[in-house]
């Protein structure tokens, strides 16, 4: 990892110098626009309505326009404002971690220690963890104020920047205004289905569904070209929809909590000595496999 800032944390008189890296990286596969007739890339150009002419990204500045005015502030105009000069990120306050509404981070970065000695950075990270803390933070970073809690994760201190109160938007729904009444055999229903799913998280064991079957399909055009059939790429039936019966709260909870326990079932039997179990699955397999042949027979013919 490359630093992407340097400065220090400071409450007091104690001073703590920080590098500070990004802690999060995007795996989405890129996309770029073309033209669906040819093929043909789509570029956007930094063209001035004035002149005409494509303009070079170190000849474009900033601009503040009021409707009868405008006002240009240059890179060097910004970079001379006191805040983003400013290279401390300074403790405000230090709050219960509980108060802090997760719907207010926004991004996350770690912080390494920049000194020769650690110990103000390990004494910060043990008086967190000892107090059950969170600081509140205040600094800049790419010409923008911002709010940020700055918190602990294994031996590493993590600065997640926050929205500003603002910026959160207030729920005001009007079907949350009506009196809603829970019969407790709905709630003994919804209560079971809960301890069907219950489980610790464990981030590695989601992946993005979206991205793999993109590069599924991806890799099937460059295999085949563009004439891909995509539910046959993806194995889905014809039969398969968006449709279906309309079930009520209690039978929609009831057949969850069933599907949750007959999918346990195999677990359970799986021990079991019985040699009849590979063959069903085996029977159960066999029609799927004959499909796709029988498809390519019709063609042939």
């Amino acid at each position: 990892m490359r630093s992407i800032w340097k400065g220090a944390i400071t409450f007091g008189l104690v001073n703590v110098p920080v590098k500070v890296y990004s802690a999060t990286e995007d795996h989405d596969i890129a996309l770029h626009q073309v033209h669906d007739a040819d093929g043909g890339r789509i570029r956007y150009q930094r063209r001035c309505e004035i002149d005409g002419e494509i303009i070079e990204y170190q000849n474009i500045a900033r601009a503040y326009d009021d409707g009868e005015r405008t006002v240009i502030l240059t890179k060097d105009d910004l970079a001379s404002l006191p805040e983003e000069k400013s290279r401390e990120i300074e403790v405000v306050e230090f709050v219960p971690s509980e108060q802090i509404d997760p719907i207010m981070f926004d991004k996350s970065y770690y912080l390494e220690p920049d000194s020769k000695s650690p110990k103000a950075y390990a004494l910060l990270r043990k008086t967190l963890e000892t107090t059950d803390r969170t600081a509140v933070v205040h600094f800049a970073l790419r010409q923008k104020t911002r709010l940020a809690a700055l918190r602990v994760r294994g031996d590493v201190l993590v600065l997640q920047t926050l929205l500003w109160g603002d910026e959160v938007r207030e729920a005001a729904f009007p079907a949350l205004d009506e009196p809603t009444r829970v019969s407790s055999q709905e709630l003994d229903m919804a209560m079971s289905l809960v301890d069907q799913f219950a489980g610790d998280f464990e981030p590695e064991k989601f992946t993005d569904d979206y991205q793999e079957q993109l590069r599924t399909l991806i890799d099937a055009k460059l295999a085949q070209g563009d004439s891909v059939d995509t539910d046959e790429t993806f194995g889905r039936s014809p039969d398969d929809g968006d449709g279906g019966e309309v079930l009520d709260l209690m039978e929609a909870l009831r057949r969850s909590v069933d599907k949750s326990r007959g999918a346990a079932g195999p677990k359970a039997d799986a021990s079991d000595d019985s040699e009849d179990a590979p063959a069903k699955k085996a029977t159960a397999k066999a029609p799927a496999k004959k499909k796709p042949a029988a498809k390519k027979a019709s063609k042939a013919s």
